[in-house]
Order: structure tokens, then C-alpha cells, then sequence
């Protein structure tokens, strides 16, 4: 990581910054508490439990995916998205992956707030499961050999990490969500040079699915009894 901004991906530059500028200002602000579970809500990070109490704070499903639980897991994220963000940002291009970014982390904490609404969530991984998820979706549809084998290779990667998100203090729920996200999002976005894998059909079918997902279980999560 010779640095940070790059004008060459302006987007995955641009998240870099704002993810190490919560980092930042979490540490500076709280200390040493700055992993702590009230410090992390405080900053943003989704209960599924607040919003339902106060829909005001709806907000969280964006806000959670900039929050970081410790060091360790900001210094995972960030590692990950600059090597993932930057390839899918060529292959979509800076807005499409910018869409991308948010709708996948926007989906995997719809997916936190349903399924789990009880736990205090956070971090990039629900975006970065959607990376996956939209690659490996593009490598049944394209021609480009690269992509194609970036798509096994996330293929790959998606799976390991999914076992591992069993593990205790992992969101399964956050990470399935943004994975579900990425791969409608696949079908969304035209890609650069393979504009024609899905017709226009397809990519509005894709973008309904998106909306009557995310929209219905906001609804059945806010109507279900407290």
C-alpha cells in the first residue's frame, strides 16, 4: 500500500479515508475504549433493536459499514479493500462500484437488522462480501478471461470466509446480506467491455429483486412483536 489516495480509483481511495478517518477519530475522541461496544454504537454501528425503538435511526444500516471493532479488524478491512476495491473498480467502473460498495453493506445490515437484531454489528465486511459476490456472479455471464478467474478466485475466498464467519462475534447474517447484495448488484451494473452480459430486462428484474429484499425485511423487521 505505497498510498492511500490514488486518482486512478477515486472511489476506493475516497472509502479508504473515510473507514481510516472513523478509525481515527474513534481512537482519538474515546482512547483506549475505542473497541468498546458503547463507543462502537456510538459511532454507528447497527442494532437492530435501536432502529426498531427509534426508525430515525435508520441510518445505521449506511453508517455501520465505516465502523470498526478494534484494530485488528480495521487493519483486515482496509488491507482487503484496497486490493479488492481497486479490481472491482476497473471492472465496473468508479460509479457502478461505488453503488456496489453501498448497496452490498446496505443489504448485509438489512440482513444484521432481520436476523439478528439484538447484536451490535459493524465493519466494511458486508461491502466486501458483495465484492465476492458480484465478481463471482460476473464469471458465469462475461467472456473476459480475467474476470473469470478472479471469479474462481473469489470463489474460493467467499467460502472460507463464510465458514469462518461461524465463528462466535462474526455476523453470518451481515455477510450472506452483502454477499446476496453484491450478486444483484452483478446483474445491475454494466461492466466495462461486457456491457451485454445481461439484458436490460434482466438488470430491471435485478434492481426490483434488490428494492422488494431490502424494503420487505426493513417492514417485517419493524413489525415484528419487541
Amino acid at each position: 500500500m505505497n498510498k492511500i489516495y490514488d486518482k486512478r480509483y477515486p472511489v476506493t481511495s475516497l472509502l479508504l479515508l473515510i473507514t481510516t478517518g472513523v478509525f481515527l477519530a474513534m481512537f482519538l475522541l474515546r482512547g483506549f475504549a475505542y473497541a468498546s461496544t458503547q463507543t462502537i454504537y456510538e459511532f454507528g454501528a447497527m442494532n437492530g433493536r435501536t432502529i426498531q425503538y427509534f426508525p430515525s435511526q435508520i441510518w445505521r444500516l449506511v453508517s455501520a459499514i465505516f465502523v470498526h471493532i478494534g484494530l485488528e479488524h480495521f487493519v483486515m478491512n482496509v488491507i482487503t479493500l484496497y486490493f479488492i476495491g481497486r479490481q472491482a473498480e476497473d471492472i465496473f467502473g468508479s460509479w457502478n462500484f461505488l453503488f456496489l460498495y453501498l448497496m452490498s453493506g446496505i443489504l448485509g445490515n438489512v440482513f444484521v437488522f432481520f436476523f439478528t437484531p439484538n447484536v451490535v454489528a459493524a465493519g466494511a465486511s458486508t461491502s466486501l462480501f458483495g465484492i465476492f459476490g458480484a465478481i463471482i456472479t460476473l464469471r458465469y455471464a462475461v467472456r473476459n478471461p480475467h474476470i473469470q478467474q478472479l471469479g474462481q478466485s473469489y470463489l474460493v475466498l467467499l467460502v472460507m470466509n463464510l465458514v469462518l464467519s461461524l465463528t462466535p462475534g462474526i455476523s453470518l447474517a451481515g455477510h450472506l446480506g452483502g454477499a446476496v447484495g453484491g450478486a444483484l448488484c452483478a446483474v445491475i451494473f454494466p461492466v466495462r467491455g461486457e456491457r451485454r452480459a445481461y439484458q436490460v430486462g434482466q438488470r430491471l428484474l435485478a434492481l426490483i429483486a434488490y428494492v422488494v429484499l431490502a424494503l420487505g425485511m426493513i417492514w417485517l423487521a419493524f413489525n415484528r412483536s419487541i
